[in-house]
């Protein structure tokens, strides 16, 4: 992944050096939008089998060294101080060629990583490409990578453009980036202002205040045998 946002740390500072328009950036995520394309699964694929392969060899190699060692404490006992000295230099050996064998598939820069490089190169080209187009498309001056080494504290969803590099590549969502579903648009009424009775309008008739009816009550009966 390192090859790939270095490409796009590229792609950054060539908009910013062309005098683009600075205010205008963005940010993708080049994992996500990888994890989507299935030239990048197989490829994953492909690397895992090679994985598993030469992991199998380690482990079948490291069989035969137990063996070594159970056979030399069996029969250390009758072996002279000269076979001694050439069943150690057999398993001293043995434990050096795993771990050279190891190194080479397995360590930096070794044979699994040269693979990986070789099998994402093109998944990385496509990404990128798509990247360019749509950075050029929207007028972009900065565009990040938010998988990439340069460290992202917070990033604001509205200058993803993620979604758009995968519509470019012909993977985009159908339900993302489309406008929203307009809402039902409700009238209301304002209020009524009170007016003061004793205020007087442009046409120096007086106003009154509209209040609401009292509710009257019934009068009570007086009760029998009052006076």
């Amino acid at each position: 992944m390192m090859n790939l946002s270095g490409r796009l740390l590229a792609l950054l500072l060539l908009f910013v050096a062309s005098g683009a328009q600075a205010q205008k950036f963005g940010w993708v995520d080049s994992e996500f939008i990888m994890a989507k394309m299935p030239e990048y699964a197989k490829a994953q694929s492909e690397l895992n089998l090679i994985s598993d392969t030469w992991q199998k060899e380690i482990e079948a190699q490291r069989k035969d060294l137990e063996k070594l060692h159970r056979n030399y404490q069996a029969e250390e006992v009758v072996l002279t101080e000269a076979m001694k000295k050439k069943r150690q230099d057999e398993i001293l050996k043995k434990e050096q060629d795993i771990k050279l064998y190891q190194n080479k598939q397995f360590g930096y820069e070794g044979q699994l990583f040269k693979k990986r490089q070789e099998l994402n190169k093109p998944v990385q080209d496509k990404v990128f490409e798509a990247v360019e187009k749509v950075a050029k498309k929207k007028q972009l001056a900065v565009l990040f990578d938010k998988s990439g080494d340069l460290t992202m504290l917070y990033t604001n969803p509205a200058h993803d453009y993620t979604e758009f590099v995968l519509e470019e590549l012909g993977l985009g969502a159908e339900d993302r980036n489309q406008p929203g579903p307009k809402g039902t648009v409700k009238t209301v009424a304002p209020p009524k202002t009170p007016v003061d009775p004793n205020f007087e309008s442009d046409s120096g008739a007086s106003e009154s205040i509209v209040t609401p009816k009292a509710a009257t009550k019934p009068a009570r009966s007086p009760k029998k045998g009052a006076k």
